[in-house]
């Protein structure tokens, strides 16, 4: 029987792995989940606590899907919280897609944190089309570093780089992403740009790739109640995140005010990026 994807799932999570002391990915069967498209969201239910918009994470066994969560406010504190054999609830997948154009032969990724979540899933489907893939992972320090043994493995069957990058230089290149970016671009031309992560990096991701014109995709993250263009939480300009991205281009982004500038909290209020 055909299920809808409004129709909230109740899935049980078969397997928690810790990625960081304060990062889990969890992981459950969930055919929907599993087939979502890179950079879709889900709304993931916590029974008696909230429901939060989260990335659809991959898996490599077929039918399971995953969503990796930092312990931070009350939701993710929760799900953090949860164990194996506990329930969660699922709608979804929601939202548009990273695009991966006909022509593209050789592009850039670059990503940190739990932003890497809709990042693996591109890189998944770049790799069935043979691209050449260059990923870059961010992190502050060494111990936030994780997803770099998946990365290595999925980009594996087609050329590809992986580096990473810390911001005290603790392991991998010292510097942020946006600085081993720049790097790259002097002795490499990329036929667009995929980002994810804080909104801080994305935007100077998005504003190099549009310096050097060259395309760029960015998925960004807002606060979200409902997930399908009612609640009007999400909004960014004129847009809503939920119905008109998560995925947005260069050129959208160059004209919205509010990216990387401020964000809006639960009660609706705009607050600024520090």
């Amino acid at each position: 029987m055909h299920t809808s994807i409004d129709t909230r799932r109740i899935v049980r999570i078969e397997e928690i792995v810790s990625e960081t002391p304060t990062v889990k990915t969890l992981v459950f069967k969930d055919d929907l989940s599993y087939a979502a498209r890179p950079g879709q969201f889900l709304m993931v239910w916590i029974p008696r606590i909230e429901e939060i918009p989260m990335s659809a994470m991959i898996n490599f066994k077929e039918g399971y899907a995953a969503v990796t969560i930092r312990k931070s406010g009350v939701g993710s504190t929760a799900l953090f919280e949860r164990k194996e054999g506990d329930v969660i609830g699922l709608r979804g997948p929601y939202g548009n897609e990273f695009a991966l154009g006909k022509n593209y032969k050789k592009i850039l990724i670059i990503g940190g944190g739990t932003g890497l979540v809709p990042l693996l899933r591109l890189a998944s489907f770049a790799i069935k089309k043979r691209l050449n893939i260059t990923m870059v992972l961010g992190a502050r320090s060494k111990k936030e570093v994780f997803f770099e043994k998946m990365a290595r493995k999925l980009l594996e069957p087609v050329r590809s780089s992986v580096k990473i990058c810390t911001d005290d230089g603790s392991y991998g290149l010292k510097g942020t992403t946006v600085d081993i970016m720049s790097t790259l671009l002097r002795n490499n031309t990329f036929d667009c740009v995929y980002t994810c992560g804080p909104e801080l990096m994305m935007k100077g991701v998005v504003d190099l790739a549009n310096k050097n014109s060259i395309p760029v995709q960015a998925s960004l993250e807002r606060y979200m109640k409902c997930g399908i263009g009612i609640c009007g939480s999400c909004c960014l300009d004129s847009l809503l995140v939920c119905q008109d991205g998560t995925v947005f281009n260069g050129k959208q982004l160059s004209k919205m005010l509010d990216f990387g500038i401020s964000y809006r909290d639960k009660d609706g209020q705009r607050i600024c990026y520090s």
